[in-house]
């Protein structure tokens, strides 16, 4: 029998992980079979995702209703559906989190992306989504923001898994490595546990080659100074940042530093590789996974990419290779004058937008629901049931 690719990456101990979350995919036995089948470890979810799924279908129809007609607000809605999905899928997860002592497993839940600047309301959101979900094997998806890197520590330190979302530059990854350590140093000092307090560090891919690659596709087509460099580096600029973040990784996390926590029960931030659909038709549909296997990293691939990987995946340890190329090409990036830190900002900025507009989208969404449901008819009159129960319990 033939090997499953995706199953087949774990044997070079790299986690793959669903870039989607949707209510059928857990009823109609979907997640459990890629579960099975593929060897899927986790599974992401973001506001974009949930647009998708709960405005995007009828699957939810019936609990929007009902919520409603209890005189339920818009938030409390959202927060409904969403919770349920994920405990729904962490329940599917539970036997892998438990074989694998608290490794592999694992659900992620954004906390409201325009609290993306706000520290004290990021924290205050992860901890009531937290005791929501009521399950060890979730993550909280905190963006990585400057204001996010205190969010990083304090969580941690309060011993809540953080999934470390919307992170594109490499300075900005040396910030959130320190913030996880320094929040485990905290549980140390105050003599708490470490063991099964999780962390990884979600950096965005694909984005930086669509930001990137028009700028050195203008510079060989104009003929500038610079085209044969800009044509040798087109297209390899996010896995050389993916490369050389994982050497920053080993680095951080094979220090004598991190050593003295992990001797505690301390385990590594993994590096997850997110954004890994390719989206330049010219390039291989599986080419953010076949660049970056590794050990202690994750990939986290939509529906079209596992699809992909599994009918064509050539699965090998390739991200601790041509790690001097990787160097090279980020360096060519300042001989052509394109500042890569400046454009990972924009991105990040930029992905804290995408992730704004679906969520208001959807909240637009459940209100008009909301309001319509609560309009009901009694005796040939239209009434409001929120005041309408709220008057019958006075």
């Amino acid at each position: 029998m033939q090997t499953n690719p995706l199953s087949a990456i774990q044997d070079f101990d790299q986690s793959i992980w669903q870039d989607d979350l949707r209510r059928k995919m857990i009823l109609s036995g979907e997640l459990k079979q890629l579960i099975d089948r593929d060897g899927i470890r986790g599974i992401t979810s973001n506001p974009a995702i949930f647009d998708k799924a709960i405005a995007g279908s009828h699957d939810y129809d019936d609990e929007i209703r009902a919520l409603a007609l209890q005189g339920h607000s818009t938030k409390v809605i959202y927060q409904t559906l969403t919770v349920n999905d994920v405990q729904m899928a962490a329940d599917l997860f539970r036997p892998l989190y438990d074989r694998s002592d608290g490794m592999h497993g694992f659900v992620s839940l954004e906390v409201n992306p325009h609290l993306a600047h706000d520290i004290e309301a990021t924290i205050e959101e992860a901890h009531r989504l937290w005791e929501a979900l009521a399950r060890p094997n979730v993550m909280i998806k905190v963006p990585a923001t400057e204001e996010g890197l205190a969010c990083i520590e304090q969580l941690i330190a309060q011993g809540l898994n953080i999934n470390v979302t919307l992170l594109f530059g490499l300075p900005r990854y040396r910030k959130v490595a320190e913030a996880y350590i320094r929040g485990f140093e905290s549980r140390a000092a105050n003599n708490d546990p470490l063991n099964y307090v999780s962390s990884v560090a979600s950096f965005f891919l694909s984005r930086i080659d669509l930001r990137i690659d028009p700028l050195l596709k203008k510079i060989q087509e104009e003929g500038l100074p610079g085209a044969d460099t800009a044509k040798r580096i087109y297209g390899q600029v996010a896995i050389a940042s993916a490369k050389r973040a994982y050497q920053i990784f080993r680095e951080t996390f094979e220090s004598d530093r991190f050593n003295k926590l992990v001797q505690k029960g301390a385990r590594p931030q993994r590096l997850l590789w997110a954004s890994t659909s390719t989206k330049e038709p010219g390039f291989s549909d599986i080419k953010y996974v076949e660049a970056l296997i590794g050990p202690h990293t994750i990939n986290t691939l939509p529906q079209e990419t596992l699809d992909a990987y599994r009918d064509h995946g050539r699965p090998a340890q390739r991200l601790t290779q041509d790690v001097g190329s990787a160097r090279s090409v980020l360096e060519s990036l300042s001989q052509l004058d394109i500042n890569l830190d400046q454009f990972t900002q924009e991105l990040e900025d930029q992905g804290i937008d995408k992730f704004i507009k679906p969520y208001d989208s959807l909240m637009a969404t459940l209100e008009k629901v909301r309001m319509n449901t609560g309009q009901e008819t009694k005796d040939g009159q239209l009434i409001d049931v929120a005041a309408h129960e709220k008057k019958i319990k006075q």
